[in-house]
């Protein structure tokens, strides 16, 4: 039975993490106080029915965590038809905000998991972050935005909330399809052991130790994976001394959400401090700890009480009431995997990579580890397409990690300077920005936005088209009519998107008519002339016709200005890895 529990006053404070994890969660004890309108939850652990400690059968796929990554990709493979198996040590949902700004292209994957009301109706947005050196404001950037998009380029949402919600919708799913999504509280896996045929795991909680069988495992448990760890892997790439201590605080301030930072201001010289709005006035505010500061001292709770007040003070909001609901300390790091697929085990999120907080690419990339994953493991799973087809998650997403680690680093390098040459060269910087605004854009934080698959194994040789996406690239939100968007037409599956044509023609008629009969999902969807506005077809070079295949995932797998005979046909193939499944 679940129970709602209401701790002690005292506010929870994570324990000092490093680059390769963030961090840590407090240690086992009474869960913390509600926090605005969030209330916790505990549930209990329990125990499958078992035959001298093994559960009987085979689950298709079994997820180590139960985090936002662990829960989004339980739902994406539900998407398509795979159930599977939850194992998440924790017996609530995350203490503390942790993450707490999300995409538009986060919220576009979340769409598809079904629970994007729920984070839009709790969700604060935003589009202006500003940067203040000592008192001045010397750099504003707006996030592009109009009336005609659907969703907004940014909201700030704390990861109890963010968890909470992909569970409600993991509770709907089940209710509809009993056992889509088993998630198993309080169970930590202990071990495994894989094969050609699959993996034996090793599960314990409360009640006892057990034994299953799972086709495949997806380590989806954090910095601090077991799965990781038992493999011998480790992550690699660049670890910063800088060291940021989180603070989210109760506020009843009326200032609107923005991202704000200060540099080198008066009252913490040599640092760096920023604060960002959540829902239920909590505001979470990172400060840079400076050379020699001790980790411990900064989080004994008279410090903590002492900077936020002189922070507050500083900012003309000393008078408001305030108090602490969660302190932590975080060390920035670009880091990743050599391979997220290692055999029939594959990685996602923070088990795979580490990401500086500059710019939110952390769970933002776990996000998108998940929607990329979720296909292609369900064609795998349900013997649709070839295990090559898991390769190709693999160099997508560690592509994807260099980009956003190269904007991550050099936004890293400017907020948490690594030398005393990169804090001249950011002194330098910030001191002439006021009156250069080429020099102020060194200050700009570089905001996470989708990231186009170049080179990917999937894609299909296309036509050059005056404008739109090309093979790799999410396909761009487009608005259609009043309270309609090209999304809306969209899931996950395998889209074909026929535009601005009278007819189509009867050889890619019958070709996708063929490909809806077989075992992949494939959806047609036509936009013929008049149905759009002409500035949706220019935006995506179909002035003349086009037509796209889109994975489910909405990034463009090929295009064409006209379809030649067979050219569907292969390019479906090539993205679903169907081909090596029809040579065998």
């Amino acid at each position: 039975m679940d129970t709602a529990i209401t701790a002690s006053s005292s506010s929870p404070a994570a324990r000092a993490g490093d680059a390769a994890t963030g961090p840590l969660p407090p240690e086992a004890g009474a869960l913390p106080p509600s926090i605005g309108a969030f209330h916790y939850t505990r549930f209990a652990p329990r125990l499958p029915a078992l035959e001298e400690g093994i559960e009987p059968g085979r689950h298709p796929v079994v997820i180590a965590g139960g985090g936002p990554v662990g829960l989004s990709l339980a739902l994406g493979l539900a998407n398509h038809g795979v159930h599977s198996v939850i194992l998440e040590a924790d017996d609530t949902v995350c203490v503390g905000s942790r993450a707490c700004c999300i995409s538009r292209r986060s919220l576009e994957i979340v769409e598809r998991l079904g629970a994007l009301p729920a984070f839009l109706a709790k969700g604060l947005p935003w589009t202006v972050g500003r940067s203040i050196y000592k008192t001045d404001e010397v750099f504003r950037f707006e996030m592009p935005h109009d009336a005609h998009q659907k969703l907004p380029p940014m909201i700030n949402l704390e990861q109890y909330y963010i968890e909470q919600y992909l569970l409600d919708e993991i509770v709907r799913r089940n209710e509809a399809a009993p056992g889509s999504i088993d998630i198993r509280w309080g169970t930590e896996l202990a071990g495994f052991t894989q094969d050609a045929a699959g993996l034996t795991l090793q599960a314990r909680n409360a009640l006892g130790d057990y034994a299953l069988h799972a086709g495949w495992l997806a380590g989806c448990d954090g910095g601090q994976s077991f799965v990781r760890k038992s493999l011998g892997l480790e992550l690699e790439g660049t670890a910063y001394e800088g060291r940021y201590v989180i603070i989210d605080i109760e506020l009843h301030s009326t200032h609107p959400t923005e991202r704000r930072a200060w540099f080198d201001p008066p009252w913490n010289p040599g640092s760096t401090v920023l604060m960002h709005r959540q829902p239920d006035d909590i505001w979470r505010i990172d400060y840079q700890l400076r050379a020699g500061q001790s980790t411990e001292e900064a989080l004994q709770p008279a410090a903590v009480q002492a900077f936020v007040q002189r922070h507050l003070e500083a900012i003309g909001e000393g008078h408001l009431p305030w108090h602490t609901v969660w302190t932590s300390v975080y060390r920035a790091g670009a880091m990743t995997l050599e391979n997220y697929r290692h055999g029939r085990v594959l990685f996602a999120g923070n088990a795979a990579h580490a990401m500086p907080i500059f710019g939110v690419r952390g769970l933002n990339s776990g996000f998108d580890d998940a929607d990329n994953l979720a296909w292609k493991l369900a064609l795998v799973a349900r013997g649709v397409a070839d295990a090559s087809l898991l390769d190709s998650y693999s160099q997508e997403r560690i592509a994807a990690f260099h980009i956003n680690a190269e904007s991550a680093m050099r936004s890293t390098e400017f907020m948490s300077p690594p030398s005393r040459g990169f804090d001249l060269l950011r002194e330098a910087a910030l001191s002439l920005s006021g009156a250069h605004r080429g020099i102020a854009n060194l200050i700009n934080p570089r905001q996470t936005q989708a990231v186009r698959y170049e080179g990917s194994p999937l894609s299909s040789e296309s036509d050059a088209l005056a404008a739109g996406p090309v093979p790799g690239e999410a396909m761009p939100e487009q608005w259609l009519a009043p309270d309609l968007h090209l999304s809306d037409r969209l899931g996950p599956a395998f889209t074909v998107l026929v535009l601005n044509m009278d007819r189509m023609d009867a050889a890619l008629a019958a070709e996708i008519a063929e490909a809806r009969t077989g075992p992949l999902q494939v959806v047609r969807h036509e936009l013929p002339p008049g149905t759009a506005p002409e500035a949706v077809f220019a935006a995506l070079g179909a002035q003349q016709g086009a037509v796209y295949l889109l994975r489910p995932d909405g990034h463009v797998a090929a295009r064409w200005r006209r379809v030649p005979v067979g050219a569907f046909r292969l390019a479906l193939a090539r993205a679903a890895a169907l081909a090596e499944r029809e040579s065998a």
